[in-house]
């Protein structure tokens, strides 16, 4: 082979190598319900940028936000499926799945955003992120999206008999169908993408998330008071596909693990001025805001659901999540 043969050669096999580590990439999907601008919308860009850095770009994130893949059951059924590589998702739909999850959504179970920090990283949330694969999912790491607050346009909500007949949109979960229900309200579960038009159309008086959520997706469009229960924390959480981790090498398992918990502490530090933000943000467009909510009504209101909660999820596990952070206990 003479020289000039050689040289071509030699180039061809170099861009025949480049092409190959161009095609050796990797994209998987990821979806979420809020839009690109929300708290969702900033861990997945996170989650995003440090799964391309540790896997030196060998792997890449898609992301669709808003529901363009489906609400969150639908989602989360995709990665059980092996139709869509991972989800951010609340852990509203995921106890359809995960039953055992369900625990983390009781109503007024935390004292606040730190205890719940410290109980989903403790060894009690660490196994529940165990249960996922004999369910047919990964769970990567929880995540943060604060407390969840009720808005309606109906009437201003203080007390729990202000909640009597409101036709309250809440998540396909089961405990929080039967916390609305024990106060009186009318729970209408419906997957997310639905919520505005039916709250536009007077389908539903209300719904109930976090205030970050509300205020990305513009509720005060089509609500007009805000009031500030707090009542449930529900966490939210990176799912990714069975078919899709087990798919990874031994190194990028641990690439992905890691990224995930990343974009859960990056999303804990936004959360902390999301909410007051968001507050402004629902003020400045015309809602009004109650924060003189009677939480201790509110808590009496609920206790008799929890007969229910104790029966299915076991009192001592309740006890053990409101120990946790407590003086003289071990978590």
């Amino acid at each position: 082979m003479n020289r000039r043969k050689l040289l071509g050669f030699l180039l061809a096999a170099g861009m025949a190598s480049l092409s190959g580590q161009a095609v050796a990439q990797t994209a998987l999907k990821i979806g979420y319900v809020l839009p690109a601008t929300s708290h969702y919308g900033y861990a997945v860009s996170v989650l995003a940028s440090e799964v391309a850095k540790r896997t030196e770009g060998r792997y890449r994130l898609e992301a669709f936000p808003s529901g363009a893949l489906g609400g969150e059951r639908e989602m989360v059924e995709g990665a059980q499926l092996g139709t869509l590589g991972l989800v951010l998702t609340s852990t509203g739909p995921v106890t359809n799945f995960v039953p055992e999850v369900g625990i983390l959504d009781l109503p007024f179970l935390f004292r606040d955003a730190a205890h719940a920090h410290q109980v989903l990283d403790s060894k009690i949330g660490q196994d529940l992120l165990a249960k996922f694969p004999s369910h047919g999912l990964v769970g990567l790491a929880w995540t943060d999206q604060s407390f969840r607050h009720l808005t309606n346009s109906r009437r201003p909500v203080v007390t729990p008999e202000d909640v009597k007949g409101l036709k309250v949109r809440t998540m396909e979960n089961p405990v929080h169908i039967l916390s609305f229900r024990t106060v009186g309200a009318n729970p209408t579960p419906m997957a997310f993408p639905e919520v505005f038009g039916a709250l536009q159309q007077g389908a539903i008086d209300g719904q109930e998330q976090a205030i970050a959520g509300s205020a990305s997706t513009k509720m005060s469009q089509v609500q007009k008071y805000l009031s500030l229960t707090g009542h449930f924390f529900s966490p939210a959480v990176f799912i990714m596909s069975p078919k899709a981790f087990n798919n990874l090498s031994s190194e990028d398992k641990e690439n992905f693990l890691a990224a995930a918990r990343a974009a859960s502490m990056a999303m804990r530090e936004y959360m902390r001025e999301a909410d007051a933000k968001g507050i402004e943000q629902m003020r400045k467009d015309g809602m009004e805001v109650n924060e003189n909510v009677d939480k201790e009504k509110f808590q009496a209101a609920f206790q008799p659901a929890y007969a229910e909660f104790a029966k299915k999820y076991g009192q001592e596990n309740i006890d053990a999540i409101r120990a946790v952070g407590l003086p003289g206990t071990s978590q």
